[in-house]
């Protein structure tokens, strides 16, 4: 195989598995309010509250697409804004009350989904792919640093 093609092989790879549905039976959430959901329950289980431009940055997309996704969310009763009482231009993302079951009721149905995969694959090919997407991967970034002469 080129390397032309080892290149377009795993952009279509990467492409495949971001495409994935885990919540096709509970479309209630999509992946990326699937995914805002997620940071805002990882830091308020560690006692602290996260504000939209932090959740731009590790999702990856623009502040303004994070509001449009957090007043959909609002209107769904899922999370609310709430005012910093220390500045005015900050608004913390935090849970409703009922976020917790919409939440883990999608965990549920992606955790189902995997179940079944691992099963029809077989746990030690599982844990095989995951070994070498590790390896992998730690040889993509550091091709990537040497690249950029890091």
């Amino acid at each position: 195989m080129e390397i032309n093609e080892y290149l377009i092989k795993f952009f279509s790879v990467v492409r495949d598995m971001e495409n994935m549905d885990f919540f096709a039976g509970v479309a209630r959430l999509s992946r990326t309010e699937f995914r805002l959901l997620r940071e805002v329950i990882m830091e308020e289980e560690k006692g602290r509250s996260i504000i939209s431009s932090e959740l731009a940055r590790r999702l990856g997309i623009t502040r303004s697409a994070i509001s449009q996704i957090v007043t959909k969310l609002e209107m769904k009763g899922i999370v609310k804004r709430v005012d910093s009482p220390t500045d005015r231009k900050i608004a913390y993302i935090r849970l409703s009350e009922n976020t917790i079951s919409v939440f883990e009721d999608q965990c549920k149905e992606a955790n189902s989904i995997m179940a079944r995969v691992v099963e029809l694959v077989g746990e030690d090919k599982m844990k095989a792919f995951f070994a070498q997407y590790e390896e992998l991967s730690t040889a993509m970034n550091k091709a990537i640093r040497e690249a950029k002469g890091a």
